[in-house]
């Protein structure tokens, strides 16, 4: 079998784990990024083809060069806040670049695809903790990219027998336990680096949005997934498609809800420095809860999560923060 798995957005954060992790498992990744928010330096474990998923010619080239035996699909915008204020970007990159590539995938005959799709589809959740048939209603128009796409992909799993499994991540965090690639945009908006690199004396405070929500601390609660964890579900979503599972979607946390203002204070135990911060208003598009039912892929596809608790998470991602800068 050829085992060739374009991966669109590879050079990212979760990309790049889950190139290694298809290198670890005999998969060959082809890494297909315009570097826009990726790092060619993260790319290690296969070939870099640098290219947009808009550019149908350089998707021609591509199909034609690795013929895959699948795709995993991770080029997307993915700041709640830009969305809001610039939805265009949102809907012209994340749901027509998906339709150029789902083109291109049916025109070669590739028809498995991973999808990285985002808990941010549920809105504000009704129930908690929240499984797989909770109502989609996305607050912001980040989610609604990804609940437009996961849509398309039932219709394409039906019409043309292209099978998919689109994971709804939540907070993917933390870095690769051998400290060899991590978590780096600029700029940077995720909460844990945020708060490192204010540990490390990047930045004089953190921010937090919001300290009246409905929540025993007043902050905003999410269910943190080591990005390892993350990766390692993609291989599983894999192999269910190389061995002829149907299209579906899966729920990706640890099950466990945690606060901002929880997070801090784990941070500055392992980092053994004061951490400053400054409550602001909230930011809009922001749930006040967030954590996941993933029984499902756990029983469906035998995943689980091998760094489940909050200081593994920080921990790889202070290795990672202080090695970095």
């Amino acid at each position: 079998m050829n085992k060739n798995v374009i991966i669109t957005g590879g050079a990212g954060y979760i990309g790049s784990h889950v190139c290694k992790a298809l290198a670890q498992n005999d998969f060959i990744p082809i890494c297909f990024d315009n570097l826009s928010q990726g790092h060619e330096w993260a790319v290690k474990w296969g070939p870099l083809e640098i290219g947009d998923i808009l550019d149908s010619k350089q998707l021609d080239r591509l199909f034609h060069e690795y013929t895959p035996c699948a795709v995993i699909h991770l080029a997307g915008f993915t700041s709640v806040g830009e969305s809001i204020a610039n939805p265009i970007k949102f809907y012209q990159n994340n749901v027509v670049g998906t339709l150029a590539l789902l083109d291109k995938m049916k025109t070669f005959g590739v028809n498995k695809l991973i999808f990285s799709s985002s808990c941010a589809t549920y809105g504000t959740p009704v129930k908690i903790p929240i499984d797989e048939s909770h109502t989609q209603d996305p607050i912001n128009p980040y989610g609604s990219t990804k609940l437009i796409i996961e849509k398309i992909l039932r219709d394409f799993s039906e019409a043309y027998d292209i099978r998919s499994v689109s994971l709804r991540y939540f907070n993917a965090a933390g870095a690769d336990p051998e400290g060899v690639i991590g978590e780096c945009h600029d700029p940077e908006t995720h909460l844990i680096p945020l708060i490192l690199q204010t540990a490390a004396g990047l930045h004089p405070q953190i921010e937090i949005y919001g300290n009246d929500y409905d929540t025993p601390d007043g902050t905003c609660i999410r269910d943190y997934i080591h990005v390892t964890d993350l990766a390692d579900a993609h291989i599983k979503s894999l192999l269910y498609l190389l061995h002829s599972g149907e299209t579906t979607a899966f729920n990706i946390g640890n099950e466990t809800g945690i606060s901002v203002m929880e997070i801090l204070q784990k941070a500055e135990k392992i980092t053994g420095e004061n951490i400053e911060y400054k409550i602001v208003a909230r930011r809009p598009g922001d749930a006040p809860c967030l954590i996941a039912d993933s029984k499902k892929i756990k029983k469906e596809l035998g995943w689980k999560a091998k760094y489940s608790k909050l200081h593994d998470i920080l921990s790889s991602a202070w290795k990672w923060q202080f090695k970095h800068n």
